[in-house]
């Protein structure tokens, strides 16, 4: 047999994805849409107006090239971002009953590349993972029907380069955050988990619960890193044991999301691991639940619309291509095997996946921002409230939301951020109060974790503002 036979018979089933899980994506990825838009609703004024935290202008002066790229920076008024986020959500119902699924995806890319340049500051590792699978999305065929058949059977399964891509893809997270936490030293003391749980900025619900369940922690400290090394099974292994250990992923993804706010993180990771369910997981759910195998396919065929099963192959082949070679060199720069061009802005590289990586936080980490008004009273700027310089029980209620939590961590190495979010804490008081605030301070409050002692608090004033 020819090497490169022997090769392609070893790749390709590999690389190969069930239609029913392709369809599976599809769904879960409409509803992570939907999610998402929802999620943002509540800071459209906050975080997407010229009124808001973050100006076209801020926006600008962080991001001298990408903050003119957003079609939301040609107006700083509410109506275009509300008319963005409802064109999204309309695309993400769309993918969710298959309604032309390749165009659906392809307007969703561009609305959320759109809303997501608009303000960068509040992005995490989640929404640049979703972001690139709604682009490996264009080169999948979404909108095929599946049949039943043997897990050998090419009628259940496809491979082609976008497959190889999207699979590349969800793969290069667990590698490169592994081979980055292998660099740490927590990690390989078994305590880098226990360290992630004292930070109290992040954790909520069960987070708060099992902070101090040592012995547990440690375990799942070992197990974490267990999973992320041998992540490359999750394409070379197939049948039950590729599905064992999706399982695993999917499970520790679920206990992230009830014990931290990580925001979509959870949510989209889960989203990229049906893709590895293999052709026997399928087929059983099928034997037991036939109506919810039934209910993936599109209400609207492909077919039946009249758009070809594949779409300007040379192309799509290109740019699955050249994506593949963007998730190698990309991933490569993160862990360091190649060097970032000379002069590279810091938030310009992308180290999407470091989280806790090589090591997590030592500290956990609140603003406060007292104000004076024009009575010479004083209140918290941030939450509205009397201020309290002291250690609030739930630090993580100090911010509303996840994307306030990275929007003010942002803040702590940005002055004109800093300098926008007074102006903007200014203005949200004025309208609604007749003493008006006169000046804002802003200060963030540190405490250094420490497993085996007390833990004390520091503070750092970070600026004063007059309002205007």
């Amino acid at each position: 047999m020819r090497p490169e036979f022997a090769l392609r018979q070893w790749l390709v089933p590999r690389i190969a994805i069930d239609r029913r899980a392709l369809a599976a994506f599809r769904v879960s990825l409409g509803l992570c849409l939907l999610v998402d838009i929802a999620l943002r609703c509540s800071d459209i004024t906050a975080f997407y107006t010229d009124s808001g935290a973050l100006p076209r202008s801020t926006l600008t002066e962080l991001y001298p090239v990408l903050g003119d790229m957003s079609p939301l920076a040609v107006s700083g008024g509410v109506w275009l971002p509300l008319v963005a986020f409802g064109l999204t959500a309309l695309a993400g119902l769309a993918l969710v009953v298959g309604y032309r699924p390749r165009l659906s995806a392809g307007v969703a890319f561009v609305l959320l590349v759109s809303i997501q340049l608009r303000n960068p500051v509040v992005l995490n590792a989640g929404d640049t993972l979703f972001r690139r699978l709604l682009f490996w999305s264009l080169l999948l065929p979404l909108g095929c029907g599946w049949g039943k058949g043997s897990p050998e059977s090419a009628s259940t399964r496809v491979a082609t380069p976008g497959t190889a891509g999207v699979v590349l893809q969800v793969l290069a997270v667990y590698v490169t955050n592994g081979l980055m936490k292998l660099r740490g030293a927590y990690w390989h003391r078994g305590t880098a988990v226990q360290y992630v749980f004292q930070l109290d900025h992040l954790t909520v619900r069960v987070g708060d619960v099992v902070a101090g369940w040592g012995p547990v922690l440690v375990l799942g400290n070992w197990l974490w890193l267990a999973l992320l090394v041998g992540s490359p099974l999750l394409v070379i292994w197939s049948g039950r044991y590729r599905t064992g250990l999706v399982a695993a992923f999917v499970t520790a993804h679920v206990c992230m999301a009830l014990s931290f706010r990580l925001g979509v993180f959870p949510l989209v990771s889960i989203l990229g691991l049906v893709l590895f369910f293999p052709p026997s997981f399928w087929d059983a759910v099928a034997d037991r639940r036939p109506a919810a195998v039934e209910a993936l396919r599109p209400r609207w065929p492909e077919s039946a619309t009249g758009a070809p099963q594949i779409w300007f192959p040379t192309m799509t082949y290109s740019l699955a291509t050249l994506g593949i070679a963007a998730i190698i060199v990309l991933n490569a720069v993160a862990v360091g095997f190649v060097a970032a061009p000379t002069g590279t802005p810091d938030r310009i590289e992308d180290r999407s996946w470091n989280m806790f990586a090589p090591d997590p936080a030592l500290e956990t980490w609140w603003y406060a921002a007292p104000a004076t008004l024009e009575s010479g009273n004083r209140v918290d700027a941030l939450t509205q409230e009397p201020v309290n310089l002291s250690r609030p029980s739930e630090v993580a209620d100090r911010f509303p939301n996840q994307r306030w939590k990275k929007f003010l961590g942002t803040a702590r190495h940005e002055p004109s951020i800093r300098r926008s979010l007074a102006t903007y804490l200014c203005s949200q008081w004025n309208q609604s109060h007749d003493d008006a605030i006169e000046r804002v301070d802003l200060i963030i409050l540190t405490e250094s974790t420490n497993l085996n002692g007390s833990e004390s608090v520091d503070r750092e004033r970070l600026g004063s503002y007059q309002c205007a």
